[in-house]
């Protein structure tokens, strides 16, 4: 378990940009250090703005995009290509403009997949495709992905790991269909905190004032039943990047001053 690092940035874009040249450097070291990369992303407004801020950043070039894998930390459970998807929404955001692999873009199956309408199946054979990418070197059934990144939402959920509710205690599965989820769809397809704690490293992403009680409370010693982003963590690193207002309910004493 890694002690989380909390980098404050002066407001959502700057934060955006920032992480997206983070990550940007992050792959490509990666890449020169074992050949790949592999990233699990995730959706949501600072998700989708990372995946924006990546796209405009020239320094994009430096990465061998076809030597990277993408997978996704959950999924709203809908049929292809439905706008909700965070898979319709990275591909609208990245995704489509750049030269990737298509066998190495992992997305979580959708509702008119093979698996019809049963997000648990659906959940189980993503497990599986996990498992088929996991070297010998990773020592389980997960990869070990380089960065795995996670927005926080208003009630500490990360992923679609909902507060108390039966997803985020699974300590077996890598991944799991949820059902009865708080916000909609209600459907959805997710890694466990298992999963999540396989990567070298976790990124927690917050921006904007609805977030800064969430970050108070995860990053305060709370429970990760009662606070599923205060299990979410690395192996290696755990970082939260904040905006100002996301991190406004927080001691100074957490963070550098010089954070900008």
């Amino acid at each position: 378990m890694s002690t989380p690092q909390l980098v404050v940035h002066r407001d959502k874009e700057l934060m955006a940009q920032a992480a997206a040249a983070r990550l940007i450097t992050r792959i490509v070291d990666a890449q020169a250090s074992r050949g790949t990369a592999s990233v699990v992303l995730t959706g949501g407004r600072n998700g989708n703005g990372l995946l924006a801020a990546l796209a405009a950043a020239p320094a994009r070039d430096a990465i061998d995009w076809g030597r990277l894998d993408l997978w996704w930390g959950d999924e709203r459970f809908l049929p292809e290509g439905d706008p909700e998807r965070n898979v319709t929404q990275a591909r609208e955001a990245l995704l489509d403009s750049v030269p990737l692999d298509p066998k190495r873009v992992h997305a979580m199956p959708a509702s008119d997949g093979p698996h019809g309408a049963d997000a648990d199946a659906a959940a189980a054979a993503y497990a599986e495709e996990l498992a088929r990418a996991a070297g010998p070197e990773n020592h389980g059934t997960v990869p070990v992905f380089d960065v795995l990144m996670l927005g926080v939402g208003p009630d500490t959920h990360v992923a679609s790991l909902f507060p108390e509710l039966p997803a985020v205690r699974e300590t077996e599965r890598m991944v799991v269909g949820v059902h009865g989820a708080p916000k909609p769809p209600p459907t959805r397809v997710s890694l466990t905190l298992p999963a999540i704690r396989s990567a070298r490293e976790v990124w927690l992403l917050a921006a904007g004032e609805d977030k800064a009680q969430a970050a108070a409370i995860a990053l305060s010693g709370a429970g990760e039943i009662q606070a599923p982003a205060a299990g979410a963590y690395g192996r290696q690193r755990t970082l939260w990047l904040l905006d100002a207002a996301a991190a406004s309910q927080l001691p100074r004493s957490l963070y550098p001053p010089a954070s900008p």
